[in-house]
């Protein structure tokens, strides 16, 4: 049986790759290692905490000394470094904690994984690496990184680190580029979390500036899915975006959840829009469709429902 490291398996996107691995397949021993900070939740693995091919270890990926107990006593095939420092507002307040956790907290498993000579690294990035797309085309795995806040550079920066390691030292490292994450378990400083969450209390939501600002949106059990196809099937050396053809500005996001929770628009409230608000993201996903298989098969209305559904339990 193969064992996995998976990092910040407690967040948003690594719970729900945990779910999807340990519900599809026996062949895997997973070891979630988490520092369980405010964005992580063991809630969202509750339902496996007993499951014998899961184990939960509470941890820093920077402290070089556990990483590499880990490494040395669980013998990993794989490492799937979900564990970053994610809201691009707070990189904005305090970007210190984003260069430590995305860039040193990403240098100290790899020297980990160089040293005890893994199967396949999984460096768990973002289609914001790229920057604002110009007027016209979408992001493909050529084009050239351009970040524009200190979270996108954070990640940026641990994405070229993971390719020198592969080119430097021959280590098995396989990115991928996601485009906007929405669905259950999302934590509420996100958009639509947080826009339910006030709409359901009548409250104003703080929509940036125009509201115009485009992205791409990809339920979160579609990304799981085409990350396990990436480790399973993706060639080390290469970036894989990964995108659900589904780009919304954040206007029309909203207008969809007043729709859906039967809300009036003046619960709208632009608000000052955030420094280098990059405008519009799109992702060009055919390199992993016509190399992986991959496609998302559920539509954004049947994973935008099911989300609301979700936080009207939870809220």
């Amino acid at each position: 049986m193969k064992k996995m490291l998976v990092t910040g398996g407690c967040g948003f996107i690594g719970s729900a790759f945990i779910r999807y691995v340990l519900q599809s397949s026996n062949n895997f021993e997973i070891l979630n290692l988490d520092i369980l900070n405010y964005a992580a939740n063991l809630e969202n693995l509750k339902q496996f905490e007993n499951h014998p091919n899961y184990k939960f270890v509470k941890g820093d990926i920077r402290d070089e000394q556990l990483v590499e107990k880990l490494f040395e006593r669980e013998k990993f095939n794989f490492v799937i470094n979900f564990a970053a420092q994610t809201h691009v507002d707070n990189s904005i307040k305090n970007p210190k904690d984003f260069i430590e956790t995305n860039i040193n907290g990403t240098f100290c498993l790899l020297e980990a994984a160089k040293k005890f000579q893994i199967e396949k690294f999984l460096q768990i990035s973002t289609d914001e690496v790229y920057g604002a797309l110009p007027e016209t085309g979408s992001f493909t795995e050529k084009s050239p990184i351009c970040p524009t806040s200190p979270y996108s550079a954070s990640k940026a920066s641990a994405d070229l680190l993971c390719m020198a390691y592969f080119k430097t030292f021959k280590l098995p490292v396989l990115i991928t580029r996601t485009c906007n994450n929405f669905g259950p378990c999302q934590h509420e400083e996100k958009l639509i979390p947080l826009f339910i969450k006030k709409l359901l209390k009548n409250e104003k939501v703080p929509l940036y500036g125009s509201g115009k600002q485009v992205r791409d949106w990809i339920f979160v059990e579609e990304n799981a899915k085409a990350l396990y196809l990436v480790l399973e099937h993706g060639k080390p050396g290469e970036v894989y975006n990964i995108g659900a053809n589904c780009e919304k500005s954040n206007l029309e996001i909203t207008n969809i959840l007043l729709k859906k929770l039967k809300k009036s628009k003046h619960l709208i409230s632009h608000v000052q829009d955030r420094p280098a608000h990059d405008f519009g993201y799109a992702i060009d996903a055919s390199k992993i469709k016509k190399e992986l298989g991959f496609e998302p098969k559920v539509s954004f209305d049947e994973a935008i429902e099911k989300t609301i559904q979700y936080y009207i339990k939870k809220f």
